[in-house]
């Protein structure tokens, strides 16, 4: 290896790092002025068709916060798939461990309405093709600061594999239960951080979560099940830290919303940035409110994923 490589090598070791491991999907937006009811028909504005999918645009977040971003997926080998690992190389992401399964890719069907309210069915394609021993081998040699993120909509078993591999190496990891499923105890218990919003908090914990207090309830209960804290964020409320002894509430940032799709992405992957780079707990959720805040002000998923710059500037309010 000559000096400068093995310098370049140095370098990328002591960058801040984050692992995405999850989906990868193309999002069917279409708008209306309302959603509507069940077996209701209603009349749409437009039709687009952007890069989405919670793996993707949590990994595209955090690339923008300034992380060296690893993504650990799958895709289709239909048309959609190279568009979409065209995406990640734009960004400048990582995507060695970005594979192609045989079928199509993941695709998510998006409604949104006037307000910035959205309905989001996911077909999960080849997101559900990632296996279990991909993700272990894609952390198996990650640096000692890399923090690891992932999400619901992929398999299961590959998330608790790709937690197993990075509790053995002291990795810190951060699940984003999105969407909701069975997720057992025996993955709950490789958890640092658990973040979900509070619809997902209430179906994870079976209990209500319309006030902080019911809140902190819910995600004691889910901490007694294995996670070492709960953040539950509460879209224009902020967020809640909780762990077994205390509970702090972090205000986000005021903005007039547009599209609320990929704001819990967008922060998910600003947090992971600011925890890779050094920051203290309270500071990354900050910045993972800045980052939210602004997701919304722009339509789509992956273009609304703001810049490290636009954070900071958001950010300067704080003083």
């Amino acid at each position: 290896m000559s000096a400068t490589a093995a310098a370049d090598a140095h370098d990328e070791e002591r960058s801040p790092r984050v692992v995405v491991v999850g989906s990868l999907n193309a999002d069917l937006v279409v708008t209306t002025a309302r959603l509507p009811e069940p077996g209701e028909t209603v009349l749409g504005n437009d039709v687009q068709r952007f890069a989405g999918g919670k793996g993707l645009n949590q990994a595209v977040a955090a690339s923008r916060a300034g992380a060296v971003v690893v993504m650990v997926g799958a895709v289709g080998d239909d048309d959609t798939g190279p568009w979409l690992q065209s995406i990640l190389r734009d960004e400048g992401i990582d995507a060695r461990h970005c594979h192609v399964a045989t079928g199509p890719s993941g695709t998510a069907l998006i409604e949104v309405d006037a307000a910035g309210r959205n309905r989001i069915i996911v077909v999960p394609g080849a997101n559900d093709a990632l296996t279990e021993q991909q993700a272990a081998a894609a952390l198996a040699d990650q640096p000692s600061r890399t923090v690891v993120l992932a999400q619901g909509e992929t398999p299961v078993a590959t998330v608790r594999a790709a937690f197993a591999v990075a509790r053995e190496r002291g990795l810190l990891t951060i699940l984003n239960p999105a969407p909701v499923r069975d997720f057992p105890d025996d993955l709950l218990a490789l958890v640092d951080l658990l973040i979900p919003n509070e619809h997902e908090a209430a179906e994870l914990s079976g209990l209500p979560t319309d006030s902080v207090e019911a809140c902190v309830a819910a995600a004691h209960a889910l901490i007694a099940r294995g996670p070492q804290r709960v953040l539950i964020t509460r879209g224009a409320e902020g967020a809640l830290l909780v762990d077994a002894t205390s509970s702090v509430s972090v205000p986000t940032y005021p903005v007039v919303p547009i599209d609320t799709v990929a704001a819990g992405d967008a922060f998910c992957g600003a947090l992971a940035a600011a925890l890779a780079e050094g920051a203290d707990l309270h500071d990354a959720i900050r910045t993972g409110c800045a980052a939210g805040a602004l997701a919304t002000t722009t339509a789509g998923a992956v273009p609304s994923l703001p810049s490290r710059q636009a954070v900071a500037d958001m950010r300067r309010t704080d003083s």
